[in-house]
């Protein structure tokens, strides 16, 4: 131990913590399958555990509810006395405390929580409060949503692992190293919230919140077979959150719920509304759920399976710069051959250009130059991961001038208003009198990726940069017998064919492949009920 660097005695240290907090009568001992004689444990876990127990983990969110009665902090002896806590209030007062009466929310590890560390990911983060020694609020602060999840009788047990800075698809970091994919043990469990991806995925969380800036949300959702909600800006509240680049507004950070079905999703989202958080974050906007839009939608649904009217949707197979692996791109065909059954109409979406509007978002991930993740590494000398030095180097670069900002402002809200008047022009091509409902898309090439090996963001960071909404639906498996390789691929560029040479079938095969349902800037409602709709006919 004298031997190793300062940051790697801290890092080992807290490694150990972690899992010196599991009780031991929750620990496998013996050894465990090698990813290559066992490459999906979302099942093996099952045979540590009674019927019972594995009735419990298979409940989503709203049955969890209806009943009342990898891992960076876990607190499950505070969990428990709220259990209790909760208990004795249904006891007493014959009616629970709130929609979330009970049920387990797991939390990315940006969300304080009293008592409970948050470390980010970084090492010089630990035993601090952000970086700060001696801040008064460690240990004791607690963000606005944890705040309201509280009130709403959640019970809050864990905090899941986030790469370093939150800027990368894969989620690693110098205190638990690398975040793997339950499903598929040699891809990533993505990121940022790449724990609670892999958590629920495993079926240890029912549902928990993360952020997406680029897909953070969107991403682990997809790789793990789950429903993610990313909602435009200001809906959910972010107050009080630890973040990196702070105060970069171009494109914010937003919350959004991960769970196993798209009903939770909707109990989740509408119940963190009910608490009004407008009044709280000022950032939020005041929209409650609007029964108004999901009543439209539902009427809309309800006239097409009665033969008296049709929905429209976008398909959009690539976006011009990187094409979709195999399996995506047969995602994308199951979903339009179904809408084709269901009498939808589907149109192809032939937007403004997509590399030129994600050139503009990555611009606002550097306006600093990196100054802020870097200052938060040199706290320890902790080393930089190579998938986070894809983006910002080994150390900080020029910041970006006022003028340069402001130019960069006026791109995206130009590109903004292009996207804008393209999805109006499909009125005229939908049948239906309107522009297309909603449209499908990748959310990103590739069913997951393979380590250090998630070199394009594109089909995920354009939503970001449109400020729209969108929730992530499982549709099926990779499959080596049906996704093979595609042997006269024509390559757009290099970056194209690295990407595509990346895709082995045997690799690949089982893992969960998902597409993204997009709406419009604010139509969460919108989208969760086309999800509970479209989820339900997929998985039938």
């Amino acid at each position: 131990m004298g031997d190793k660097p300062s940051w790697q005695i801290l890092a080992t240290d807290k490694k150990e913590s972690i899992l010196a907090s599991l009780p031991s009568k929750w620990t496998i001992s013996g050894k465990i399958p090698s990813a290559e004689s066992q490459k999906d444990v979302t099942d093996y876990v099952q045979q540590f555990l009674s019927k019972r127990e594995i009735e419990i983990t298979e409940t989503d969110v709203v049955g969890i509810a209806s009943k009342a009665n990898c891992l960076h902090e876990t607190f499950f002896d505070a969990a428990l006395d709220e259990a209790r806590a909760l208990d004795r209030y249904l006891s007493e007062n014959k009616k629970p405390i709130g929609p979330l009466h009970g049920v387990p929310i797991s939390l990315k590890d940006q969300f304080h929580v009293r008592g409970v560390e948050t470390t980010m990911g970084y090492v010089g983060w630990i035993d601090t409060f952000q970086g700060r020694k001696n801040d008064p609020r460690k240990g004791t602060f607690e963000s606005e949503m944890v705040r309201e999840l509280r009130a709403l009788g959640a019970v809050l047990y864990c905090k899941t692992s986030v790469p370093h800075t939150l800027m990368s698809g894969e989620t690693v970091n110098n205190i638990i190293q690398y975040t793997w994919n339950p499903k598929n043990r040699d891809l990533t469990a993505g990121g940022s919230s790449g724990g609670e991806g892999a958590l629920i995925g495993l079926r240890g969380s029912p549902a928990g919140f993360g952020t997406d800036i680029g897909g953070s949300v969107r991403i682990p959702a997809a790789f793990n077979g789950l429903y993610g909600l990313r909602p435009s800006a200001g809906r959910l509240p972010y107050e009080g959150m630890a973040n990196s680049m702070d105060g970069q507004n171009t494109i914010l950070s937003v919350v959004g719920p991960l769970a196993t079905t798209p009903g939770a999703i909707k109990l989740l989202f509408k119940s963190i509304l009910s608490q009004n958080p407008w009044l709280h974050d000022p950032i939020v906007l005041e929209l409650p759920w609007r029964s108004h839009d999901e009543e439209e939608i539902l009427k809309l649904i309800r006239s097409s399976t009665e033969g008296k009217g049709q929905l429209a949707f976008g398909i959009l197979r690539t976006d011009g710069v990187i094409t979709p692996h195999p399996p995506v791109q047969r995602a994308i065909q199951i979903v339009v051959d179904l809408l084709t059954k269901l009498g939808h109409k589907t149109v192809e979406w032939k937007p403004p250009s997509h590399a030129y509007g994600n050139s503009v978002v990555l611009k606002t991930w550097l306006y600093d130059g990196g100054a802020d993740v870097h200052s938060a590494f040199a706290l320890s000398g902790e080393p930089v991961a190579a998938q986070v030095q894809k983006a910002y180097g080994t150390e900080p670069k020029e910041q970006s001038n006022a003028t340069q900002i402001a130019e960069v402002n006026v791109a995206k809200r130009d590109w903004q208003k292009k996207y804008m008047e393209y999805w109006n022009s499909t009125a005229e091509v939908t049948g239906t009198g309107r522009p297309v409902d909603a449209v499908f898309a990748p959310l990103a090439p590739f069913p997951a990726a393979r380590e250090n090996k998630y070199n394009y963001y594109g089909y995920s960071t354009f939503v970001n940069g449109l400020d729209y909404s969108s929730l992530v639906i499982p549709v099926t498996k990779a499959s080596k017998s049906v996704d093979t390789a595609n042997r006269s691929f024509k390559p757009i560029s290099d970056d194209d064919q690295n990407i595509q040479d990346d895709y082995d079938p045997d690799i690949y095969d089982g893992a969960h492949v998902s597409v993204q349902l997009i709406g419009r800037r604010l139509q969460e409602e919108k989208l969760i009920v086309l999800g509970e709709y479209l989820g339900s006919k997929l998985n039938a």
